[in-house]
C-alpha cells in the first residue's frame, strides 16, 4: 500500500512546527509571499488580512478565531468577530492559511503559492502544528476513490500524537 503523504524533498525533513529556526525570518518570507502572490493575482491583502496572516505567522500553532480577533482588537482593528472571520476567509481560500479541523482553528500555510493538499501532525500536549503535502489522489485514498468512481476535489489529513520537544520532556 502507498502511503498518502509525500513529504516534499526541498523542505527541512524536521518540519518548521517541530524545530528551533530563524522565526522571524519565517514570518517575513511568509508575508513577502503572500504580498508578492496578492500582488500578482489582483488580490487586495488589506491591513487587516496582512496583521491575521502575521499573528498566525508568529506561531507554529492553530490560533481560534476569537484568539486571533483579540490580538487584531489589540492592534487596532475593531473588535466585531467578523473582522477576524472575514480575514481567515480570505487567507484560506486563497491558500495563505489552512482550516485545522479538529481544534476548529486556523494556522499559516507553510507551503504559500504551491498546489497542494495538506497533512498537518497536532502536538497533543502542546498543539504545536507541523504541516507537509500529502498525496491523497495517489495513495490508498486515491485508489478507493478510483475504485467507486469518486473524484478527489479535497482533502484534510490531521495526525494527532506528541512532537520532539514534548517527547524530550517526557
Amino acid at each position: 500500500m502507498t502511503s498518502d503523504i509525500q513529504p516534499n524533498p526541498t523542505d527541512d525533513p524536521n518540519l518548521v512546527g517541530f524545530h528551533k529556526h530563524d522565526h522571524a525570518s519565517c514570518v517575513e518570507a511568509g508575508l513577502a509571499v503572500a504580498e508578492d502572490r496578492c500582488r500578482e493575482d489582483g488580490l487586495r491583502l488589506t491591513p487587516v488580512r496582512r496583521k491575521a496572516l502575521e499573528i498566525l505567522l508568529q506561531e507554529h500553532r492553530a490560533l481560534g478565531a476569537y484568539a486571533i480577533l483579540d490580538r487584531l482588537r489589540d492592534a487596532g482593528f475593531g473588535s466585531q468577530p467578523p473582522v477576524a472571520y472575514r480575514a481567515l476567509d480570505f487567507l484560506v481560500e486563497n491558500g495563505f492559511a489552512h482550516k485545522i479541523e479538529r481544534l476548529n482553528a486556523f494556522i499559516a500555510c507553510s507551503h504559500p503559492g504551491a498546489s497542494h493538499s495538506p497533512a498537518f501532525m497536532i502536538c497533543r500536549k502542546c498543539d504545536a502544528v507541523a504541516e507537509t503535502r500529502s498525496a491523497p489522489a495517489k495513495g490508498a485514498l486515491g485508489d478507493a476513490a478510483r475504485a467507486v468512481g469518486f473524484e478527489i476535489e479535497r482533502t484534510v489529513v490531521e495526525a494527532e500524537g506528541i512532537c520532539p520537544d514534548c517527547s524530550e520532556k517526557a
